[in-house]
């Protein structure tokens, strides 16, 4: 039902920062917990955090905990990556999506709703 699609991905320094956001249109969004992966070409797709319906719990990746900051607007149907202290390992194409979970999970199979992704790539 929920279609998300990711948009603020481009080139930017190591160190610099980038905000990427993913609108989801469905009538029902704080149902649903919202996730965001990584995937490099080749390489399985690797969770990197996820936030619960309203917001109040995070869950990271070790390899982004302190970096990354994941929020959210059930107004605007929106949730938000936050990334600071961008290093070249997380040049990758990111990816939003949707989970009914009882629970933030952090394996990608618990996620049935997709967006298309949006790539990140950072320079040294």
């Amino acid at each position: 039902q929920p279609q998300p699609a990711e948009s603020g991905g481009g080139l930017v320094q190591a160190g610099g920062s980038l905000r990427l956001s993913c609108a989801v249109s469905t009538r029902t969004f704080d149902s649903y917990i919202l996730g965001w992966f990584r995937q490099v070409p080749e390489q399985e797709r690797e969770f990197v955090g996820a936030i619960s319906r309203g917001g109040l719990n995070t869950n990271y990746a070790d390899s982004v905990k302190g970096r990354f900051t994941i929020s959210r607007d059930n107004a605007k149907k929106t949730v938000y990556l936050q990334m600071n202290g961008l290093k070249p390992e997380d040049t990758a194409v990111y990816y939003c999506a949707t989970s009914l979970g009882a629970e933030i999970y952090t394996t990608r199979f618990a996620y049935n709703y997709w967006g298309l992704g949006t790539q990140v790539t950072v320079s040294s």
